[in-house]
């Protein structure tokens, strides 16, 4: 049962942890899709286990005994997103953890054109700035339900606006910044008011 004030861990992690094919599939996922970390990697590779477990203890029933629990399983997977229309109990067990990945709000934001990169999608989810039918989600492992792609946008007109200008000004920036005149430190700043020159400031030599 464990404690009732500690969270039970939402994922397992990988059996063996040095596995180098395994390390750089995660680290590719990672930078595909902007992620923090790796627990989302295997938060999202338990989800997979999980729906693939169900699906073949369905399938060693026959079908008049476990119909329901059969469409139910479909149902849930295909509102989700997971799984297309018309699938059938076989097509859980080709579930991948990008498939999850996919319908994270994160990635939805990125694909949608509302922020240039996943990285910045999901700085755009956490500060609050991203929305859906208006109301405020600033977590970037939502799971968007089929359907819901279309009501995504920014939280108000004025955020919207600050972005599009902030892009605007990041494309428009000169590419060699070594052209941008550099500000004059304080303390020379101070010294050249004063008449004095700042290499000379120290304790005056006997000539």
């Amino acid at each position: 049962m464990g404690h009732p004030r500690k969270a039970r861990k939402k994922y397992d992690t990988p059996p063996h942890p040095w596995n180098a094919e395994r390390i750089k599939s995660e680290n590719k996922l990672m930078v595909k899709y902007g992620l923090k970390n790796k627990k989302e990697i295997w938060k999202a590779d338990t989800l997979v286990r999980k729906y693939s477990r169900d699906a073949r203890y369905l399938l060693g029933f026959s079908s008049d005994q476990v119909e329901e629990e059969r469409n139910e399983l479909i149902g849930h997977l295909t509102r989700q997103g997971f799984l297309g229309e018309n699938s059938q109990l076989e097509d859980i067990l080709n579930l991948t953890v990008e498939n999850v990945l996919r319908r994270r709000l994160q990635t939805v934001v990125h694909q949608r054109g509302l922020a240039r990169t996943a990285k910045e999608a999901r700085m755009f989810v956490v500060h609050g700035h991203i929305a859906m039918s208006g109301k405020k989600i600033d977590s970037p492992s939502y799971v968007v339900k089929r359907g819901e792609e279309d009501f995504i946008d920014y939280y108000s007109p004025a955020i919207a606006k600050q972005i599009q200008e902030y892009n605007a000004g990041k494309q428009g920036s000169p590419a060699n910044t070594g052209d941008i005149e550099k500000p004059l430190d304080n303390t020379n700043a101070k010294n050249s008011k004063n008449g004095r020159n700042p290499k000379n400031s120290g304790n005056p030599k006997n000539n």
